[in-house]
């Protein structure tokens, strides 16, 4: 399966780690979390899943496109800038 890398990056733009999120739908019976459950992105992989860490503690990725969700709240500039940091290993302090 092969994906488009420009659909990808506008995925991770749109979703960048510490955005909200709120469940509304989801085609997966066994799903660990609940319909209207929240939580919180993780990050966004290359094939563009949306990995969560939901309120339950659970962690599931979203599927857009297959899944349906709405942002609740997206980070601010300066934790966005956190985030990156961490992510590269560069806290600084």
């Amino acid at each position: 399966m092969q994906f488009d890398r420009n659909w990808v990056e506008s995925i991770k733009e749109r979703y960048p780690a510490g955005t909200r999120i709120r469940l509304e739908s989801m085609d997966d019976p066994y799903a660990p979390v609940p319909l209207g459950i929240e939580g919180t992105v993780d990050f966004v992989d290359d094939i563009g899943q949306i990995h969560m860490k939901w309120d339950n503690n659970r962690r599931l990725a979203l599927v857009p496109g297959e899944d349906r969700f709405s942002v609740i709240s997206r980070p601010e500039q300066s934790q966005l800038s956190e985030n990156e940091t961490e992510q590269f290993g560069m806290k600084m302090e």
